[in-house]
Formats: structure tokens, C-alpha cells, sequence
């Protein structure tokens, strides 16, 4: 049997996981989805060569997380040949005091729970899937991996916001997220690059979308705060907006909380733009002029907030694009990228169209690279250090 590492991303309506053999460097044995949890569920599952693998026959059946891990561990025994030693969490928030992982209990269950509040789309599907995974596997050992601890080491003007100290001491500050996707990528430049630019603006571009200035391998600023909404504009969240506008809308408006928690997560972004989809692939293949104006000011908002994480940073050595955006959309990229000549990045166009993994002129003063990131395997490596730690 091989002994053998799980992965576990829960969202709302889906579960991501992937299996790792536990050596040294832990290596891709499978990886798979559920998604459409609660409506209409799909399974897809492929092996480490992208082969894909047939699922369960009665995912219709799954109805929520209890479901979803139940018929995946079934799924996972039926393949054959892994003995699961460690499960990693994928978990959004860890607060102030969660800045590495932490094996779970009772106590970080509770804890995580009450995190709930700060990411109230993320955090209470992470630690459904912790619990539903504990009653199904109690003996187990499970492994939170923060979202947020990448972000732990931002000085403390970074983490402010200009609200009285008493909020701040009741955890409303800045914490940023996507530092899975921001710690693979650090893991990753030197090999990349020749190097660890000491000066990198890394932009993850999925539905959810952040940008991160790194100095020295270390997180000093991010476009998301105390929530997953606040910076870019996203694929259905808004971005940063003026708290005036909420005001507003609450004031003339009438909108209550529900309301404007719909509207600022669901009905915003590149779906509320465009009012066609929050789908960047619709959205490039669309002639509505609404479409283009909804990538225009998407582009925009990223140009500018590049320019925020260069100053923080004292200038800019390097360039990387991360996530379903920023990974496979190259006239996103061509569009960013043009406007940036002023901090030396000078486009290769062919290379950008053909998904090279450096997208700028031999002769560019600073280079932009193209980087699929990975998560599940920074999970991986988490939940093995903690697990080898307890048993030394």
C-alpha cells in the first residue's frame, strides 16, 4: 500500500481533492472535483498523467458535504493501493494568531468556526469538510492550512485600516488571502528565474483574484483585506469600492445586509459589469460592447494596483501571473502588460500568444512569467511537515 497524503479545497457547492504519495517531496498520484453539491452533482477524477478516471455511479446522490466526502473516500478505497496518512485542509482564515499550520481537534474546530464571520463564503464550507471527513475517518490526522498566514508577515501599517484602535483590537484589520497560491509561487521563482527576485508583484487571476507584492520571498502588501471582496475587481465580487456607495444604498436604497452581501459577492464584477457572464473566456469571445468595457475596467484595476504594490515595494524585479486568468487568458495578460513600460516590462508578444513561461522581450529591463500555481501540493508538503513534526 502506498502511503499516501489528501487534499480537501471545500467551497459552497464543491469539493476539490487530490492524493499525494508521502515521500520526501510529495508527488501527484490523482486529483478530482465534485462540484453542483446540493443541485446537480458532477465527479471528475484524473491520474497523475491527466488520464481521466471514472466516478462514483451514484454522485447524483450527493447532497451536501457528509455526501461528498462519503462518496469520495468510497471512490478513493475502490482505486486501490493508498493507505491516506494525513488529510490537508485547505482553510481561508486563520485570524490573527493562525500564521502556520496547525494539526486539527476539537478546540480548532471551534476556533475556525468562530472565524466564520471574516469569511462567511469560505470558512464554514472549510470546516464542514474538516468535520464530515473527522466522523467519517476519526483517526485521521487532519491539518489546517491557512490561507491567510502567508500574509502574517506584513508590517503593521499594511494591516491597518484608519479605524479606531478598539476595532483593531477586535480583529477588523487587513489580512489577505490567497497565500497558498502566493507560497508556491516564492517556492517556484528561484528555479524559474535563476533566482528569488527580490522585488516580485505576483497576481493570482481566478474567479477570486488578488495581487501580492513580495520582498525577499516575504508577503508586505495584498489587494485583499479583511475580506475576500475587498482589491480587484473579481469575476462576481466587486472589488474595493467606496463605503459611501454602501451608505448610500442602504440609506436611499433601502438594502439591508442580505442585500448587499448578494450584491457585492454574487451580483457584481465581470458579471455585474458586463450584465453577460462572470466567465473571462465568455466574456474575451463576446462582440457586446459590454463585454469589452467589463474587461477594460477589469485590466484597469489591476494596472492600477500594480502600481500601489511597486511603490510599496520600492520598485519591481519581477512579474508573475497565476490563476485560471492569469494563466490561460494571454490578451488579459497583453493588455496588462502594455501599459507597464514604465516599470521596465517590455511584452514579447509571440511568446504571450503561444503560453510561453516568459512573456517579455529578451531585451526587457524586467521580466513577466507565466506560472501555473498549486495549492493541493503546497497542502501536501504543509500536512507532511506537521505530521513528521509530531511523530519526532
Amino acid at each position: 500500500m502506498q502511503p499516501a497524503i489528501l487534499t480537501v479545497n471545500a467551497g459552497s457547492s464543491s469539493l476539490k481533492f487530490a492524493a499525494f504519495a508521502q515521500t520526501a517531496e510529495p508527488s501527484l498520484l490523482l486529483r478530482g472535483s465534485i462540484e453542483g453539491v446540493g443541485t446537480a452533482p458532477r465527479f471528475a477524477a484524473e491520474d497523475a498523467n491527466g488520464c481521466a478516471l471514472a466516478g462514483p455511479p451514484d454522485v447524483l446522490a450527493i447532497a451536501n458535504h457528509d455526501d461528498a466526502i462519503a462518496r469520495f473516500l468510497d471512490w478513493l478505497a475502490e482505486q486501490g493501493g493508498l493507505d491516506l496518512r494525513v488529510a490537508g485542509h485547505r482553510v481561508v482564515h486563520g485570524g490573527v494568531t493562525r500564521t502556520a499550520p496547525a494539526r486539527v481537534d476539537g478546540a480548532l474546530i471551534e476556533e475556525l468556526t468562530a472565524l466564520a464571520p471574516l469569511a462567511p463564503h469560505h470558512q464554514p464550507h472549510n470546516v464542514a469538510a474538516i468535520r464530515a471527513l473527522t466522523r467519517r475517518v476519526p483517526d485521521l490526522p487532519q491539518i489546517a492550512c491557512f490561507d491567510t498566514a502567508f500574509h502574517a508577515s506584513q508590517p503593521a501599517m499594511a494591516r491597518r485600516y484608519a479605524l479606531p484602535r478598539e476595532l483593531e483590537e477586535a480583529g477588523i484589520r487587513r489580512y489577505g488571502f490567497h497565500g497558498l497560491s502566493y507560497e508556491y509561487l516564492v517556492g517556484v521563482m528561484p528555479g524559474i528565474v535563476g533566482h528569488m527576485p527580490r522585488r516580485l508583484i505576483a497576481l493570482h487571476l481566478g474567479n477570486g483574484a488578488s495581487l501580492c507584492a513580495i520582498l525577499d520571498g516575504r508577503s508586505v502588501a495584498t489587494t485583499m483585506g479583511f475580506s475576500t471582496i475587498e482589491g480587484l475587481m473579481m469575476g462576481t465580487r466587486a472589488g474595493s469600492i467606496d463605503p459611501g456607495v454602501l451608505l448610500h444604498l442602504m440609506r436611499e436604497h433601502g438594502m439591508g445586509h442580505e442585500a448587499l452581501t448578494d450584491l457585492l459577492y454574487n451580483r457584481a464584477g465581470l458579471k455585474g459589469v458586463s450584465g453577460i457572464s462572470s466567465d473571462m473566456r465568455v466574456l474575451l469571445a463576446s462582440a457586446d460592447p459590454r463585454a469589452a468595457e467589463a474587461i477594460e475596467l477589469y485590466c484597469y484595476r489591476i494596472v492600477r494596483e500594480i502600481g500601489a504594490a511597486a511603490a510599496a515595494l520600492g520598485g519591481v524585479d519581477a512579474l508573475v501571473f497565476a490563476g485560471g486568468v492569469g494563466e490561460r487568458a494571454a490578451p488579459i495578460r497583453k493588455r496588462i502588460l502594455a501599459t507597464l513600460g514604465w516599470l521596465g516590462l517590455e511584452l514579447d508578444d509571440a511568446a504571450n500568444s503561444a503560453g510561453a513561461q516568459r512573456i517579455t522581450t529578451p531585451s526587457s529591463a524586467t521580466n513577466a512569467w507565466v506560472v501555473p500555481t498549486n495549492e493541493e501540493l503546497v497542502i501536501a508538503r504543509q500536512a507532511r511537515a506537521v505530521l513528521q513534526a509530531g511523530a519526532n
